[in-house]
């Protein structure tokens, strides 16, 4: 299993992020105005934003670090992945 420390920080944060959507949701439903629903999405963006970036920074920070050879060099697929981690950000 791949976990690192702040994965059950992120997970929570996720967790409550999707609690928000559904009541984001019933909000809709129910006829809320407009701006208190968009209010609401924007908090649930920056959640997920935030966790977002805390998986992206804690890959960075330890699963990269890991693919280096004896010299300190990256190995080239290590140098791909991130590329393609970066682009999420």
């Amino acid at each position: 299993m791949h976990t690192h420390e702040t994965h059950p920080a992120v997970i929570k944060r996720l967790r409550r992020a999707g609690g928000h959507l559904s009541s984001v949701v019933k909000m809709l439903e129910d006829g809320k105005p407009c701006l208190e629903v968009v209010q609401q999405l924007q908090a649930v963006e920056k959640a997920i934003t935030q966790a977002k970036k805390t998986l992206i920074q804690d890959h960075l920070d330890h699963c990269l670090s890991h693919m280096l050879d004896a010299q300190g060099q990256a190995q080239p697929d290590s140098l791909d992945e991130f590329r393609q981690i970066t682009k999420y950000l």
